[in-house]
């Protein structure tokens, strides 16, 4: 699915560690317009399920989760 979702907005927390990329994410949410798509780049492990869990309690959607060789790229959906 990734190589149809072209993100709005690409948040790089390469390198953080938890809750690193999930606190860039959720900064970067509240500056943006709602139906923006996101693309969060982490190498940590935890956020992998972490960043999913509480997209899906903030209301936002999870377009797809993508593996590449040292980190995953996360696309959400915001909302209104």
């Amino acid at each position: 699915m990734s190589e149809s979702i072209s993100p709005d907005v690409v948040v790089d927390s390469r390198g953080a560690t938890c809750p690193g990329p999930l606190m860039d994410l959720i900064g970067k949410i509240k500056k943006v317009d709602p139906d923006t798509v996101i693309e969060l780049q982490t190498s940590d492990n935890g956020s992998r399920s972490d960043v999913p869990e509480w997209i899906d309690e903030a209301g936002h959607e999870m377009l797809d989760v993508v593996e590449h060789d040292d980190y995953w790229s996360l696309y959400v959906k915001t909302t209104t």
